[in-house]
């Protein structure tokens, strides 16, 4: 069995493909070829109150054992997870597999299909990106192979079916870093550390003080609000497709560098940090019920994973970093991870 471990610190900073504004700025010509990424240290220079996200702590071992099909015959006894534990499949995935619900009550004799493939045994700490990047494939793609739901918190000793054409081997540090990319959706859904089985929860507290590495967010309350102005300025980008047909998942909005970035609604922080790299300093709140705000390009993240945050305080300073142009805010706004327009949802301008 190949083994191979490292720290995912190694890939540096990640790339983010989806939601790339490239409309034109009002006022400017019209847009350039995407330009590549900024390698200087002093463009990407972003000021943290937690220098790293949660999935660069905990090392992945590759360790994803061959689990042929098969069928098992239930023993007086066997409970789901141990049937996984003794054929080395997933346990949630014998249980789609068979259409078995909650609370997955199993009778002697009865015969399960044991489904092959890959899989991987995650250990306390770990997250789905970094999982994901250990073996080179799109996290959203191992959310799609095992089902994976909200809050999308994995539990020390699940097996995750890893796609069919993931390479047997994990490809070298050069080539994952070449080859792996996330969004703004692998972050939501993929950013949460592993916990044990009744590991408690933790409470959100106002303090700008970093969780422990293996411990996931608090879910928010439910949303009851409404949302506010993040900053005030001029729309440089609309929402949608732009002149260029590349769509803007947000809106961005004009700000001289060092404005203050409020936060606008309630919510708790999902993510602090700089690592995509096309946003640069980056803060998503989860305001509960579905609801996400995002704020990228900002020159100072002064918030950090799992903070309570409430409507207008403020969470950052805007910059030019990532990607832009000029000092700017990208703002979005999601439900149930799908973007929606942030000015059918903010008071008039």
């Amino acid at each position: 069995m190949h083994r191979l471990s490292f720290p995912i610190l190694s890939l540096g900073p990640l790339l983010l493909t989806a939601c790339i504004p490239h409309q034109a700025e009002r006022g400017e010509a019209a847009p350039a070829p995407t330009p590549p990424p900024r390698l200087d240290a002093d463009a990407s220079t972003v000021k943290l109150a937690e220098p790293e996200p949660v999935w660069t702590a905990q090392q992945v071992v590759a360790n994803a054992r061959m689990v042929a099909a098969s069928t098992y015959s239930v023993q007086p006894g066997d409970t789901l997870r141990g049937v996984g534990n003794r054929t080395g499949a997933g346990s949630e995935a014998i249980a789609r597999a068979n259409g078995l619900t909650a609370p997955y009550m199993l009778r002697a004799g009865q015969q399960l299909a044991i489904p092959g493939g890959r899989y991987h045994l995650v250990a306390e700490g770990e997250t789905g990106i970094a999982i994901a990047a250990a073996y080179g494939v799109a996290w959203r793609r191992i959310v799609d192979a095992n089902g994976l739901t909200e809050p999308y918190v994995l539990r020390r000793g699940q097996r995750l079916l890893l796609p069919g054409d993931t390479p047997v081997h994990a490809p070298g540090i050069e080539q994952r870093a070449a080859a792996f990319r996330i969004d703004i959706d692998d972050v939501l859904t993929g950013g949460q550390p592993a916990v044990a089985d009744n590991t408690p929860k933790a409470t959100a507290s106002t303090s700008p003080k970093p969780l422990p590495t293996n411990m996931p967010i608090a879910q928010p309350a439910r949303f009851a609000g409404s949302f506010a102005w993040p900053v005030k300025g001029t729309i440089l980008s609309r929402f949608g497709p732009g002149e260029s047909g590349a769509k803007n998942n947000g809106i961005d909005i004009s700000a001289p560098a060092g404005t203050p970035i409020r936060a606008a609604a309630d919510g708790v922080v999902a993510y602090a940090g700089d690592k995509v790299a096309v946003f640069g300093g980056l803060v998503l709140v989860n305001h509960g019920d579905g609801w996400v705000s995002a704020y990228g390009h900002a020159s100072r993240v002064d918030v950090v994973r799992g903070q309570k945050v409430r409507q207008g305080q403020v969470i950052g300073l805007t910059g030019d970093t990532g990607y832009a142009s000029k000092p700017k805010l990208h703002f979005e706004l999601r439900k149930d991870r799908v973007p929606v327009n942030p000015i059918t949802q903010l008071p008039p301008a």
